[in-house]
């Protein structure tokens, strides 16, 4: 596995993911100029575009932050170790974020630059889309202050329980250790150090907006291709599968539910973006379970967060990671079938 913080080796051309991905969908759109085929998938892809733009360059502007101002020994400290508190921390720290899922995808792949454990990273980001403050408000307008309390307890419970599974996986050796973690002294204190360096600290403006930018261009090369990927085929379903085979295959069934985890897979781009998609679901079929699943699962099975943390941690954390909160996802989605009926 190559580890996220080889700068040294820079990926020819030819293995660059970003040079690909938007090579692609560049020869998609070039087509759309021609054939009229391609004109769907042309406004369907700018659509996508315009909702993941804003958000992601918000995560990518606090990552290049965390990357210059944040020591990778708070990082260690505060989320690495097997204490159950780190878990909680993490999923806190989501439930403050107000980034979209591909921008938190930067923000957690700098947090594992920065020596956060494998738990807390998944945890940060099983939590941070969809229990986040702002789209806590955005779902209490869709589905009422029960069911959006539902759904938010929900995914704040799935990011806890797979980051506490996690720390066991940790400690067994089944999935990767953090190769960027530090071993931090026992008496070490976070504000105890940040003290000494506000004191030693002094401002070099330009200093300061170049080490931001190189975090942020360093990020960049390793997420964009995999959201650009993420996008495009978000963009091909939007374009050419009919919008009312959503409606007709998402009922109260398992199929219906299984056919709601598929497709949640494929449509996840922001969690802004598809809520409003969770919630004509329940409109329309009165499961909110299944509109549960859509909403969670999508952060959960996402190929763009997959591949994002097979590259960048390991597959066995990538794996793991849907094994672990898909089942809980399920149960969640039926458990809300079942209390709200």
């Amino acid at each position: 596995m190559a580890s996220c913080c080889d700068k040294d080796k820079k990926p020819g051309l030819l293995s660059n993911t970003l040079f690909w991905a938007a090579f692609a969908a560049g020869i998609l759109i070039v087509l759309s100029f021609f054939f009229p085929f391609f004109e769907a998938f042309r406004g369907s892809f700018f659509g996508y575009a315009g909702i993941v733009a804003g958000p992601l360059a918000l995560g990518l502007l606090i990552g290049g932050i965390i990357d210059h101002y944040v020591p990778r020994e708070y990082v260690s400290f505060v989320l690495a170790g097997r204490r159950k508190r780190n878990i909680v921390y993490a999923v806190l720290w989501g439930f403050l974020m107000t980034v979209c899922s591909h921008g938190i995808l930067a923000i957690a792949v700098q947090l594992y630059r920065k020596g956060a454990a494998p738990s807390s990273v998944v945890a940060f980001l099983l939590a941070s889309p969809w229990a986040n403050f702002p789209l806590t408000l955005m779902l209490i307008g869709f589905f009422g202050p029960a069911k959006a309390t539902f759904i938010i307890f929900s995914a704040i419970l799935t990011a806890l329980l797979t980051g506490w599974i996690f720390q066991v996986l940790e400690t067994k050796g089944l999935i990767e250790k953090n190769p960027n973690t530090l071993d931090v002294a026992g008496g070490f204190s976070v504000l105890t150090d940040f003290r000494k360096r506000l004191a030693a600290y002094r401002l070099d403006l330009a200093a300061e907006v170049r080490g931001i930018a190189k975090g942020i261009l360093e990020l960049s090369e390793m997420v964009l291709g995999w959201i650009l990927i993420g996008m495009t085929f978000a963009a091909l379903i939007g374009a050419y599968v009919p919008g009312h085979w959503f409606h007709r295959y998402f009922g109260k069934s398992a199929g219906g539910m299984g056919m709601t985890l598929l497709i949640a897979t494929i449509l996840e781009t922001c969690s802004e973006g598809t809520s409003p998609v969770a919630f004509e679901i329940y409109r329309q079929t009165g499961a909110l379970g299944n509109a549960l699943v859509f909403l969670m699962a999508g952060v959960a099975t996402d190929y763009t967060e997959i591949g994002l943390l097979w590259a960048n941690a390991g597959r066995r954390t990538a794996l793991w990671m849907v094994a672990v909160s898909v089942p809980l996802i399920l149960l969640f989605g039926t458990l809300a079938n079942t209390v709200f009926p």
